[in-house]
């Protein structure tokens, strides 16, 4: 399927400004933790861009959702005397649905940036700031499943049977969540991506919880099926893909594969729910922390890729107890993961004044490997009603780079709590993507990149062509952080990057 090009003049969205900046991050932005036997540093916020709400990508929609998902195209990472370039592919959820789910075709944007860090301890203002991360859209892709159908936003009301030949051949799809037996297209509720360097994409979802593999020109090719235990099922044990209630079993609704990420050195993709399933104690927030953390063997794409491990990570909780459930994971190293854990709180959330929005990390390394035993089986739940079973170690998290020290936000012209207003950190941040500062001296040094998702929500958006005024304009917010990472392997990220 044809790429749907610009019908309008490339936009750059920055304000032109001179600021200061400094050669290295300031001392006092720093944080230091250690996992694994590593120390890992938070040198604080380099960057900040935005694309407003009511941009309009080439299909005519209004752009949003953007950071339900991004990943650096492969090949386009450069450095040059301190300034960054490259391009981001950023994949939105579902559409515009405060008042119910939308037949909005899935589709993924290809975003430029120029990064200039920003370093200095001097406050910008919010619109200097934005010189820092300059932010030019470029085309969308829209995906298709088989027979070059459309894909669809809608809550999925039906189910296509599985291919012959599941799941032996690996593009043999299984069941298929679809919008209704009279409108037979794939749903798909994205909510992560890998770029791949043969030009395709792995794309998770929620309504599954399901992994896709779609080609350069969005083409579906395959189809990952998890375990039992993770789909989400009726009492009876009948399948039903619906998100707007809960199932008896298996994912809650909302809370599918909200975390895709890959190992480019072993060919291992990873998924982690966003929270704990039902049986689990997913049915509420009090008992929801004990998530699973999945990884496939996709080294060989002729053959299905092969469930090799499974894992429990320990969400962190509240001061009342409730979970933050984990909106992106992204791969570190060897049994290292950052976990991208928060509350909705925040410009376009439930409250102005947000709790917890942080890029943790968390380790496997002594954790219990589940994957084949009986946990598989939603009859035996790992943790039933929040309670871990004993036979199980669960990851190591450990608490890192947040997002709302408040020091931090003021030197981009942003703030946490009231007022309700555009300078407002955005409620939803639910991407990471990683990517070398390439500088000798600091050689274990890193950019981490993460978006929020503003829920299309604009005063002057449109949706299937059609207007509408959401009530309230939230900005697509990108934000960029320095970190020291010593346990990355460099060329590992460089492979992954394209770049070797």
């Amino acid at each position: 399927m044809p790429i749907v090009s610009p019908r309008f003049s490339l936009i750059i969205f920055s304000l032109c400004a001179s600021i200061p900046a400094l050669a290295k991050p300031t001392s006092s932005a720093t944080t230091t933790v250690s996992l694994d036997g590593f120390s890992f540093v938070n040198k604080g916020i380099v960057g900040f861009g935005v694309i407003p709400s009511d941009f309009k990508e080439s299909t005519g929609d209004t752009i949003g959702g953007i950071g339900s998902a991004i990943a650096f195209k492969p090949g386009t990472w450069k450095s040059s005397n301190g300034t960054y370039s490259g391009t981001l592919v950023v994949h939105p959820d579902r559409g515009f649905n405060v008042d119910g789910t939308v037949d909005y075709q899935a589709r993924q944007h290809e975003i430029n940036f120029v990064l200039n860090p920003y370093t200095s301890s001097v406050n910008l203002d919010f619109a200097s700031a934005q010189t820092t991360l300059q932010l030019t859209y470029m085309n969308t892709v829209l995906q298709v499943e088989r027979n070059s159908t459309k894909t669809s936003g809608l809550d999925p009301d039906a189910i296509r049977p599985a291919q012959s030949g599941f799941p032996s051949i690996p593009t043999a799809d299984p069941q298929m969540p679809i919008a209704s037996t009279s409108e037979p297209h794939l749903t798909i509720d994205a909510e992560g991506i890998v770029a791949n360097t043969d030009g395709t994409f792995w794309v998770s979802d929620e309504y599954g919880p399901y992994i896709y593999r779609f080609s350069a020109n969005g083409d579906l090719i395959q189809t990952i099926q998890p375990p039992s235990a993770v789909l989400p099922r009726t009492e009876s044990g009948a399948l039903n893909f619906t998100s707007d209630t809960d199932p008896a079993t298996g994912r809650a609704g909302n809370q599918g594969f909200e975390g895709l990420t890959f190992d480019v050195s072993t060919g291992t993709l990873y998924a982690m729910l966003q929270s704990a399933t039902i049986q689990d104690g997913g049915d509420d927030k009090s008992t929801s922390r004990f998530t699973r953390l999945f990884a496939w063997n996709v080294a060989n794409l002729a053959s299905p890729a092969t469930l090799v491990g499974e894992w429990v990570v320990p969400l962190p909780q509240s001061s009342k107890g409730n979970t933050e459930a984990c909106s992106e994971i992204h791969f570190v190293s060897p049994n290292i993961f950052f976990a991208l854990s928060r509350d909705g709180d925040g410009h376009g959330g439930d409250d102005n004044k947000s709790s917890y929005k942080q890029a943790d990390l968390f380790s496997i390394a002594n954790a219990t490997d589940i994957h084949g035993f009986k946990f598989d089986d939603p009859a035996n739940p790992i943790a039933k009603k929040g309670k871990l079973d004993k036979s199980i170690t669960p990851a190591t998290y450990v608490s890192f780079v947040n997002f709302l020290d408040s020091t931090q936000l003021a030197r981009f012209g942003l703030h946490n709590g009231s007022p309700d207003d555009e300078t407002l950190i955005d409620a939803k941040w639910e991407s990471l993507a990683l990517a070398p500062v390439n500088d000798p001296s600091l050689p274990n040094d890193y950019f981490l990149f993460t978006a929020s998702d503003n829920d299309f929500l604009s005063t002057h958006g449109v949706s299937l062509g059609v207007p509408f005024d959401a009530g309230i304009d939230v900005d697509n917010e990108f934000l960029v952080f320095q970190l020291t990472l010593p346990s990355v392997n460099k060329n590992n990220l460089n492979l992954a990057l394209g770049l070797n």
